[in-house]
This record gives C-alpha cells, sequence and structure tokens, in this order.
C-alpha cells in the first residue's frame, strides 16, 4: 500500500489540497446558473407564497376581530333584549296583579249590592207575609172573639159592624198589652 501512495506522487507534484482551477471554475459556474434559477424563480415563488398566507393570516386575523366585535355586539344586545323582556315581564305582572285586585274589587262590590238586594228583596217579602198573617190573624181573632164574647154575654154579636168594633177594640187592648210589655 506504501507503494501505492508513493507511485501516485511520482505521477505528478499536485498537492491533493489544492482543488484543480478547471474543477473549479465549471462548480463555480454551475453554483452561478444554480444560484440564479433560485433567485430569479424560487424565491420570488417563495415570496409571494409568504405575501399569500401573510395576507391569508391578517385577513384572518381582521375577520376574527370583526367575528369578535359582532359577538360582542350580538351579546350586548341580547343582554339587552333580555333586561327589557324582564321589565316588559315585570310590567306585566303588575298589571296583571293590579287587574286581579280590580276584579276582586268589583266582584266583591257586586256581591254586596246583590247581597242587600236579596236582603231587602227578603225583607220586603217578610213585611207583606207579616201583614198577610196579622190581616189573617185578625179575621181569625176576630170571628174568635166575637163567638166568644157571645157566650160570655150571653147574646149573640152576629152583627158586623158590632161585631167589628168589639175585634178592633180587643185587638188596640191586645197591641197595648204586647207594647207595654216590650218596653
Amino acid at each position: 500500500m506504501h507503494q501505492l501512495i508513493i507511485s501516485a506522487a511520482a505521477e505528478g507534484d499536485t498537492n491533493p489540497l489544492v482543488p484543480n482551477a478547471w474543477e473549479m471554475l465549471v462548480v463555480f459556474v454551475g453554483f452561478a446558473i444554480l444560484f440564479f434559477i433560485v433567485v430569479k424563480f424560487v424565491v420570488p415563488m417563495f415570496e409571494k407564497t409568504f405575501a399569500e398566507r401573510a395576507e391569508a393570516i391578517e385577513g384572518g386575523i381582521a375577520k376574527a376581530e370583526k367575528a369578535q366585535a359582532e359577538a360582542s355586539a350580538a351579546l350586548e344586545e341580547y343582554k339587552q333584549q333580555l333586561t327589557d323582556a324582564r321589565t316588559e315581564a315585570n310590567r306585566i305582572r303588575e298589571e296583571a296583579r293590579a287587574e286581579g285586585a280590580q276584579i276582586l274589587a268589583d266582584l266583591k262590590e257586586k256581591a254586596a249590592a246583590e247581597s242587600a238586594r236579596i236582603t231587602a228583596q227578603a225583607h220586603a217579602q217578610i213585611e207583606s207575609e207579616r201583614q198577610a198573617a196579622v190581616v189573617s190573624l185578625r179575621s181569625e181573632v176576630g170571628t174568635l172573639a166575637t163567638t166568644l164574647a157571645g157566650r160570655i154575654v150571653g147574646e149573640s154579636l152576629n152583627d158586623d159592624d158590632r161585631a167589628a168594633r168589639v175585634v178592633d177594640r180587643f185587638l188596640a187592648e191586645l197591641e197595648s198589652q204586647s207594647a207595654g210589655a216590650a218596653k
């Protein structure tokens, strides 16, 4: 192996660490062409893609901010509507309560009026029946009184005028006795 190295060194005095100038020129030209292609075509595509993504991100952020603002506005509107609805419900509840109290008062008033009317009608009917009973009692008491007086006196009191006077006098005495006893 030693011999292989020595024979390679013997063929030329070239230093293996120093590159060949033609190879360096070819590599440099290839690099320049490749660099030109990258700068001319690839970098603009990357920049265009980067700009589109940046624009999309900024647009997305703007859309998100706009959506956030709309959501906040909708939330505030919802809260306001909810507050208005609660206020309206309280107002309706109070109106219903007041209306119920008014209806109850009206019903009580009607019931009191109806009760007074029924009581007055009952009193009138009782007074009418009392008058009818007094008239009926007068005629029966008159008949009984004349019969009784006729037996006591011993003569007949069939004369109507005389019988009416006796009955009226008897009833007047009876009423005066009951009025004196009531006091």
